[in-house]
C-alpha cells in the first residue's frame, strides 16, 4: 500500500496572516472593502491613461509657456509669454482664473452645507483630513514643478558623452536626488501618508455614508482656495514686475488702468445681464421698463469701459488677433448654414421618399472621407485657372473666372466690385479663399449633422404630431412649434460640437491654404501650428494655446446659459 504523501506543514505566523486577512475580506466591512477594490481597479487604467495623456500634457504646456522654450528649454520668465500674445488682457485672464477657482470653493462649501442640513451630518470631522489631502495635491504639484528643471537638464549634460542606459539612469538618479528636489519628495510622501493613514483611521471610526462625498468636497475647497490665492499672488507679482520695469525703462503705464477698466467693464455687463433676466421675469411694467433702462445704461457704462481692450489688442500679437478674426468668420459662416442645411436634409428624409436610404448614405459619405484627399479634390476644383471646374462653369454663364484660394481679398469687396458698388475696408467680410474653406466644411459635416438631427427626429412620438394635427396645426404650424422644440437637446448638442469644431479645425485648412492668400485663411489653431512648428517659439504657441482654450470655455459657457436654457427635454 502507498504511503500517504505527507501534508505540508502550515507555521503559526502564516495562519495568523491568513486568519486576518480572512477576516478583512469577510463580513460587511470586508465585502465593502473588496467591493471598493474592485472598482479602483477596473478604473485605474483609465486613470492612468487620463493622466498620461490628458492632465500631463495640459500641464507641461502649462510648464512650458512661463519659460523662454525655443527648441530647448529656457529660463523662466512668468507671464510674458502671454503678455507678448494678449498685452495686458493677460493679467485680466489669470485674474479670472483665480475668481473661477473661488468660484468652485464657494460652490464646494455651499454643498457641504446642504447635505449636512439635509442629513443632519456633523461634517466638521472631515476637515483635517481635506487639509492633510490638499496639500498632499499641493506638494505633489510643486515636486513636479521642482523636479522639471533637473529632469530637463539631463539633454544638456549628456553632450559630448557616449550616450547609454546606464548613463541615462545615473543622470536620472542624480536628478531625483537632488538638493532641491529630495525634501520636497520627503515632505510630499510624509503628508501623503498621514493623510491615508488619517483617513483609514477615520473610516474605521465614522459610520456616516455620505463621508465619500465631504471628504471629496473638502479637498477640493482647500486645494481650490489655496490655487486661487497662489495664481492671484503669481499674477500680482507679475503685474508690478511689468509696471516698475515700465517706470524703470520711462514707457507709459497703462497696465493698472488696463486691467482695472475692463475688469469694472465686465462686472457692469454681468450685472447688466442680471437686471435684464430680472426685468423679463417682472410682472409689473413699470418694473419692467424701469429694469430696462437701468441695464441699457450699464451695457453701455460697461462697453464704454472695455474700451481699453482695442489698444491690448494693438500692442498684442497680431497674428494671434487676425487668427482669431478669422476663426470667427469661419465659425459664423460654417455653423448656422451647417445645421440649418441638415435640419431641412433629415426632415426631408425623415418622410416617405424613394430611395431615402441610399440618399443617407450619400450625404454622410463626405464625412467619412478622409479630409486631406477630400481637400485635395476641392483644391482642383478651386483652382485659379480659368479652366479649372469652378471657374468653367462661370465663365460659361457670363461671369469672370476668380483666384478663389488664392485670393485675400473680402467677399463683399469682391461682390461690390462686380456691381459698381465701393464697399468700405471694415464691411469687406472674409477672404473670397476663406468662403471657399467655409463650403468644404459645410459640405463635410452636413451629413453627420443630418444623421444626429434624423435620431432626434425618430426620438419624436407620432401622437405629438398627429395630436396637433387633430387641433388644426398645419404641417408648417406641427413643425415650427412642436418638431423644433423637441429637437432642441439635438441642437443643443450640435451647434456646441460645430463652434469647437471651427476653434479647432485645421487639417482642411492646412491643405487648402495658399500662400497667396496672405494669412486671410489662418485660424487660431494653423496660426499655433505656425508659431511651435516653424518659428520654434514653444513657449509662446503654449501661451496661445491656452488663450484659446479659454476662449473655447468661455463660448461654451455662454452658450451653456444662452442656448441651454431654452432647451426643452419633453
Amino acid at each position: 500500500m502507498a504511503q500517504l504523501e505527507e501534508a505540508p506543514k502550515v507555521s503559526v505566523q502564516d495562519q495568523l496572516n491568513t486568519s486576518w486577512i480572512r477576516r478583512a475580506l469577510t463580513g460587511r466591512r470586508g465585502r465593502n472593502l473588496r467591493e471598493y477594490l474592485t472598482g479602483y481597479l477596473f478604473i485605474l487604467p483609465s486613470i492612468l491613461l487620463i493622466f498620461t495623456f490628458g492632465l500631463f500634457p495640459v500641464g507641461f504646456a502649462f510648464y512650458v509657456s512661463v519659460h523662454k522654450w525655443k527648441i530647448k528649454h529656457g529660463p523662466f520668465v512668468g507671464l510674458n509669454n502671454y503678455v507678448s500674445a494678449i498685452d495686458t488682457l493677460a493679467y485680466l485672464l489669470f485674474f479670472a482664473v483665480s475668481v473661477g477657482l473661488v468660484y468652485l470653493a464657494i460652490r464646494s462649501i455651499r454643498t457641504i452645507i446642504h447635505l449636512s442640513r439635509e442629513h443632519d451630518d456633523r461634517p466638521w470631522i472631515f476637515i483635517p483630513l481635506g487639509l492633510l489631502q490638499a496639500g498632499s495635491i499641493l506638494l505633489f504639484i510643486k515636486y513636479v514643478v521642482i523636479l522639471a528643471p533637473e529632469i530637463l537638464g539631463i539633454a544638456d549634460k549628456v553632450r559630448g558623452l557616449e550616450r547609454s542606459r546606464e548613463l541615462f539612469m545615473q543622470l536620472l538618479g542624480e536628478a531625483l536626488r537632488a538638493e532641491s528636489v529630495l525634501p520636497i519628495f520627503l515632505q510630499w510622501l510624509a503628508i501623503f501618508i498621514l493623510a491615508w493613514l488619517t483617513t483609514i483611521i477615520v473610516w474605521r471610526l465614522s459610520r456616516n455614508p455620505r463621508r465619500n462625498a465631504y471628504l471629496s468636497h473638502f479637498t477640493v475647497l482647500f486645494t481650490t482656495i489655496a490655487g486661487s490665492a497662489i495664481t492671484a499672488w503669481f499674477t500680482w507679482s507679475e503685474m508690478q514686475t511689468a509696471i516698475q520695469e515700465a517706470i524703470e525703462s520711462g514707457s507709459e503705464i497703462g497696465i493698472g488702468v488696463q486691467v482695472v477698466s475692463i475688469s469694472a467693464g465686465i462686472l457692469l455687463l454681468i450685472l447688466a445681464w442680471r437686471l435684464w433676466q430680472n426685468a423679463v421675469g417682472h410682472a409689473s411694467d413699470r418694473a419692467f421698463i424701469w429694469r430696462g433702462l437701468a441695464a441699457l445704461f450699464l451695457i453701455v457704462a460697461g462697453w464704454l469701459l472695455i474700451g481699453e481692450v482695442p489698444a491690448a489688442i494693438e500692442a498684442g500679437d497680431k497674428d494671434l488677433w487676425l487668427g482669431l478674426k478669422v476663426t470667427v468668420f469661419y465659425s459664423f459662416g460654417t455653423v448656422p448654414f451647417q445645421l440649418s442645411i441638415s435640419l431641412v436634409l433629415a426632415y426631408l428624409l425623415f418622410q416617405n421618399v424613394r430611395g431615402k436610404e441610399a440618399f443617407r448614405v450619400v450625404y454622410f459619405l463626405p464625412y467619412v472621407t478622409p479630409a486631406v484627399a477630400s481637400a485635395v479634390v476641392f483644391n482642383l476644383i478651386f483652382g485659379p485657372r480659368a479652366t479649372s471646374p469652378i471657374n468653367a462653369i462661370l465663365t460659361f454663364f457670363g461671369g469672370e473666372h476668380q483666384k478663389w484660394l488664392m485670393e485675400p481679398g473680402g467677399v463683399f469687396t469682391i461682390l461690390g466690385k462686380s456691381i459698381g458698388l465701393d464697399v468700405p475696408s471694415w464691411a469687406a467680410g472674409p477672404s473670397l479663399a476663406l468662403v471657399v474653406i467655409i463650403i468644404y466644411s459645410i459640405w463635410t459635416y452636413v451629413g453627420y449633422d443630418t444623421v444626429i438631427y434624423l435620431a432626434g427626429l425618430g426620438n419624436i412620438s407620432n401622437e405629438i404630431n398627429e395630436a396637433a394635427a387633430i387641433d388644426g396645426a398645419n404641417r408648417w404650424q406641427i413643425f415650427r412649434h412642436v418638431t423644433l422644440p423637441l429637437l432642441s437637446p439635438t441642437t443643443y448638442f450640435l451647434s456646441l460640437i460645430a463652434v469647437i469644431g471651427t476653434f479647432k479645425a485645421f487639417n482642411h485648412i492646412w491643405v487648402l491654404r495658399d500662400q497667396m492668400a496672405l494669412g486671410t485663411v489662418d485660424t487660431f489653431s494653423v496660426v499655433i501650428f505656425d508659431e511651435f512648428f516653424t518659428k520654434t517659439r514653444f513657449g509662446h504657441a503654449s501661451a496661445m494655446a491656452f488663450v484659446l482654450f479659454a476662449i473655447i470655455l468661455g463660448l461654451t459657457y455662454v452658450n451653456n446659459k444662452v442656448q441651454g436654457s431654452r432647451v426643452f427635454y419633453g
